[in-house]
């Protein structure tokens, strides 16, 4: 798997980073050490958690592998604090004590004494950016985290960020697909004036550029589910079903999955470091390793961008 460099740093990823947020949920701790140790098998290195996936449950399966399914030293962990959910509510804190008493009970939760990447979660409007940014310097000089960033924060909420910290922050993450192309508006271009990499979450649109929710939803499906429903639908009505279609005609015509199509566009982007894929079995991580990743005739790229550009 090819390795990038995360913006302007020297911090270096796989190409495609494993997501982590079904853990504890939908995937059971036997699937997720088979996934994590396939994942590193086929080459890849950043392992992406966060602290309110299925709160804090999915940091802990991660720790609990490292040293038996995968070495510490094999992988290159990114995780976040400064969002929890409750409920189904969302509830932001980025204050500084919310911050770093966060990343000490994800560091716990891990079993390691760094992670190569920090993020804030989101934008928090109740607390100064400077408080905020002040947590993340603090983890860097402190060596509890190797490199900072955030995620979820739009186009000047990001320069901003960039302008305003006293130290370089390395990375932005945010969902980005052939359905969800907003980021090209504002946020790539502020990414890189300011020397940062996308790490793009939901690049296969929730799993309908896969093209499985064509002409039905499999039972096995997270639309299938109501509980988790609500994260896919967005993508199965409107102009999404014309992109899908996009997207199978030219994997057929390439003798490639709508899969590989899908995330070698999303490679092939301004400022994109990573994919953040977020497979819940196995058999659904091998086509994702199996992919080719390389880059799409110009043709097919302009094509495919000309029926999403409403995304």
């Amino acid at each position: 798997m090819q390795q990038r460099y995360v913006g302007n740093s020297g911090l270096r990823v796989s190409s495609l980073s494993l997501g982590t947020m079904s853990w504890a949920g939908e995937t059971d701790e036997q699937d997720a050490a088979g996934l994590l140790r396939t994942f590193v098998d086929g080459g890849g290195t950043l392992i992406d958690t966060a602290a309110s996936y299925a709160g804090g449950r999915a940091e802990a399966l991660l720790g609990s592998m490292l040293g038996d399914v995968v070495a510490r030293s094999e992988v290159v962990i990114s995780t976040k604090a400064g969002l929890t959910t409750s409920g189904g509510r969302h509830s932001v804190d980025t204050s500084r004590n919310g911050m770093l008493s966060g990343l000490d009970a994800s560091l716990a939760r891990l079993g390691t004494d760094y992670v190569d990447l920090w993020l804030a979660q989101a934008w928090d409007p109740n607390v100064p950016l400077e408080e905020t940014l002040s947590a993340l310097e603090f983890a860097v000089r402190s060596g509890r985290a190797r490199y900072a960033g955030v995620s979820n924060f739009n186009g000047w909420q990001t320069a901003k960020a960039a302008a305003v910290a006293g130290f370089p922050l390395v990375a932005c993450q945010s969902e980005y697909s052939l359905l969800q192309r907003k980021p090209e508006g504002e946020l790539i271009p502020a990414i890189e004036d300011a020397g940062l990499g996308l790490m793009a979450w939901g690049p296969l649109g929730r799993g309908v550029l896969t093209g499985k929710y064509r002409g039905h939803i499999p039972a096995d499906s997270r639309a299938a589910h109501q509980k988790l429903a609500g994260y896919v639908e967005p993508y199965l009505e409107g102009s999404a079903s014309s992109v899908v279609e996009a997207v199978a005609m030219a994997a057929k015509g390439l003798g490639r999955t709508a899969l590989d199509v899908s995330l070698s566009w999303l490679l092939s982007q301004h400022g994109v470091a990573t994919a953040v894929v977020g497979p819940r079995t196995a058999v659904q991580l091998k086509e994702i390793l199996d992919a080719s990743l390389a880059p799409l005739p110009p043709e097919i790229a302009v094509a495919l961008e000309d029926v999403s550009s409403g995304a």
